[in-house]
């Protein structure tokens, strides 16, 4: 699946906040990242795109260069994204196995650098009539590795487009920018074991944590609530390797869709300022059913839960940072029949739903048949949908249109066709569902999330398909009756 937006959003942010200074700078990949329906980590968005570069420095504390043909400039190994690419990081490995054969177990990231560029650079390419390319701009990310061998490692150019490698020392690297930020690290100092864990919640906002042993001095955070994970073993080619390991040894667990989120700083029973790789991801399972092999116990906690366990500030933080970001996307469970209702006049948030109604010349009806793993509405059909995160409403739907079915939608041709207010069950928050049409659009809907919707089909309003979503059926027809606004799930 092709990086996300909003991957590429969350790195940027994270790397202006170490560099608030080059937020002016940067002001053209800012610009490009507020476009609604902009794809720039596809290199066919010649208004910029992303691409990755890999900042590799040897055990003698110099920086690897490469000389690429088509410029003719000595640069470090670096590229354009694929559709392959987990991760702007990967990205960058990638480009430097295809670039020079190192391969990404050779290199290991630079603590604190795991999922942060070291740098980011924007810079103008030229036009290519031949290619059919206009001029445009790159926004390279540069992601920073150490060898992990002194004795060095069989380099295979890409002839048709490396002509030879060099190995430069700081103060004589491509980028003036970049080598100012070398400068500043112990380059000569052999960087402490890489750490990689992961934060997994739920559907309901839930994070699962792990109850570590009670064993002072033999293990990390005795007796205390934790994240799953561990260090990086020589066999691991990437952190995120790393972290799927550590899952399947420690839980059974095995979940591949697992991406880069930040980096926790803990600090160890010496004192020493330990960096930790997180990788955030969405499981629905029951926690009591794995097969935990260190450890206590697993279970599920709501951030409100936090502050009763005894958990590091660290870990609190990053959940709690994690929550305010990823909202719940399905109610939890009935409370207690002993509580009590908030006064109707009290203060109550609503979720925000946005959904797309893509309706064709002939009349039909985009809807997708939800995967039978979903939380929500399992093996059932539904519009194209999605919960708002930090965002408007329309810029929402523009995003999960071209994350989930690859359409491209334009902001001035989007209008409000009907709004359900509903709710499932009567103590549970209640929803907004807004409901969009989308008077023209680009492309055709494809299977960008396949762990999510098996297919896309367009329907005949007077035949839509039994195994509907019920306020989906409820919805399309007041849409077709012109009406705006309906209600569902209320008790009486």
């Amino acid at each position: 699946m092709p990086l996300s937006h909003h991957h590429i959003r969350t790195t940027v942010d994270a790397y202006l906040a170490r560099h608030p200074h080059e937020r002016e700078q940067l002001g053209a990949l800012l610009d490009a990242l507020d476009r609604t329906g902009a794809d720039i980590a596809s290199r066919s968005a010649f208004t910029g795109h992303v691409t990755c570069s890999a900042i590799v420095v040897d055990q003698l504390g110099r920086v690897l260069h490469v000389l690429h043909l088509a410029s003719g400039k000595v640069l470090a190994p670096g590229g354009h994204t694929e559709p392959t690419d987990d991760s702007l990081a990967t990205a960058a490995l990638r480009e430097l196995h295809e670039e020079t054969g190192i391969p990404p177990r050779a290199v290991t990231a630079w603590p604190g650098y795991e999922t942060v560029p070291l740098d980011i650079d924007i810079h103008d390419i030229d036009a290519h009539p031949g290619k059919g390319e206009p001029g445009h701009q790159h926004f390279d990310l540069r992601f920073l590795f150490r060898l992990r061998t002194s004795t060095g490692v069989p380099v295979v150019l890409q002839e048709d487009e490396v002509g030879g490698i060099q190995w430069r020392p700081v103060d004589r690297v491509a980028s003036p920018a970049l080598g100012e930020k070398l400068l500043k690290l112990p380059l000569q100092v052999e960087p402490e074991t890489a750490n990689a864990s992961a934060l997994i919640h739920n559907d309901r906002g839930e994070y699962l944590l792990h109850l570590r042993d009670y064993f002072p001095g033999q293990i990390w955070e005795p007796g205390m609530w934790s994240l799953l994970g561990g260090g990086r073993e020589p066999q691991d080619a990437t952190l995120k390797h790393t972290v799927r390991r550590e899952l399947a040894e420690e839980a059974g667990l095995d979940l591949t869709d697992l991406t880069p989120f930040g980096t926790e700083y803990a600090t160890d029973d010496a004192g020493a300022t330990v960096p930790i790789a997180i990788y955030a991801g969405r499981w629905n399972g029951d926690p009591r059913e794995l097969h935990l092999t260190e450890g206590v116990m697993l279970a599920w906690f709501a951030p409100s839960d936090l502050h009763r366990l005894r958990i590091a500030d660290t870990t609190s933080n990053l959940v709690r940072r994690h929550a305010a970001r990823n909202p719940a996307t399905q109610s939890g469970p009935e409370p207690e029949e002993e509580e009590r209702l908030a006064s109707p006049h009290g203060t109550v948030p609503n979720i925000i739903g946005v959904h797309l109604y893509l309706e064709r010349a002939d009349g039909t009806v985009l809807l997708g048949l939800r995967h039978p793993n979903s939380a929500f509405a399992p093996s059932t059909w539904h519009v194209l949908a999605g919960h708002c995160e930090q965002e408007n409403a329309i810029g929402c739907l523009i995003r999960e249109a071209q994350e989930e079915a690859g359409l491209h939608i334009e902001r001035q041709d989007v209008e409000l066709v009907h709004v359900v207010h509903h709710i499932g069950k009567p103590r549970n928050p209640p929803r907004m569902g807004l409901f969009f049409r989308a008077r023209t659009w680009r492309g055709e809907p494809k299977l960008r999330e396949p762990d999510k919707c098996l297919q896309w089909r367009f329907w005949d309003p007077a035949a839509l398909p039994d195994d509907l979503v019920p306020y989906t059926r409820l919805a399309i027809e007041k849409i077709q009756s012109g009406e705006l606004y309906s209600e569902t799930g209320w008790p009486a």
